[in-house]
């Protein structure tokens, strides 16, 4: 009698033997298979070599992350911190690449206070002065070719009240907070202002223009290059248009 209430049931915990009788009489409809998960499947990534390729393949934060799996590799740890220190490096060098816009309340943070090692190349302009549109093209040319020099433009009035509009477009260059260049009109860069002679004139006497990646010399020497590839372009130009005359 103490057996009446024992109730058996399968390995889930779920059919009873009264159940498994009903469904051999096919009063249940049949059980439903029971659950298995699926196989194991390594990530193919696990199979990868670990070598300098294998780091190079990593973003800076997957990098970041690797720390504990390189534990037991000395060499790869220390190419893993070199590679990281690589990576955040070039996104230090690469930090602006266009000219900014700022206003008056802008400029002792923006142009003042800049770090030392960054030169500041400023315009004073306004719309709809033919010759700021003209310096302005240069200029942001330059602001990609030079990344690391940082180029803002600030409305002339913004930046010196009542200041005068025969004086623009002017260009301003400092570092470490002080003025070291200060170019009033569109006639102290040349006949046809090009990014070329904008570029050589900045680089007259400081090292203004940063590509990130070459010295002051090598930067000079390519702005050189450069200017006199242009005027000899523009002298072949001409002929061909005198001669077609």
């Amino acid at each position: 009698m103490g057996d009446y209430h024992f109730v058996y049931k399968d390995l889930e915990g779920a059919s009873t033997q009264w159940d498994d009788i009903q469904r051999k009489l096919g009063n249940l409809p049949p059980k439903a298979p029971a659950f298995k998960p699926p196989p194991f499947t390594p990530d193919a990534s696990d199979d990868q070599p670990k070598d300098k390729t294998w780091i190079d393949s990593k973003t800076s934060e997957e990098l970041e992350d690797l720390e504990d799996d390189l534990d037991d590799d000395r060499f790869l740890q220390e190419y893993r911190k070199k590679r990281l220190a690589e990576m955040q490096e070039a996104a230090k060098v690469l930090r602006f690449g266009s000219v900014i816009l700022i206003s008056g309340s802008d400029f002792v943070r923006e142009v003042s206070q800049a770090p030392s090692d960054v030169w500041v190349v400023v315009i004073l302009y306004k719309e709809g002065i033919p010759e700021c549109g003209l310096l302005m093209q240069s200029i942001e040319e330059l602001a990609v070719r030079y990344p690391s020099t940082k180029f803002v433009k600030i409305i002339s009035t913004d930046c010196i009240p009542n200041y005068p509009d025969r004086n623009l477009p002017t260009l301003l260059v400092y570092n470490n907070g002080a003025v070291k260049g200060n170019y009033v009109g569109l006639h102290s860069f040349g006949r046809r202002c090009t990014p070329e002679g904008v570029a050589l004139v900045l680089c007259q006497s400081d090292p203004v223009l940063n590509d990130g990646h070459n010295g002051n010399e090598a930067i000079i020497e390519g702005v050189r290059k450069r200017f006199i590839e242009k005027v000899v372009a523009d002298h072949e130009e001409g002929d061909d248009d005198y001669s077609s005359d």
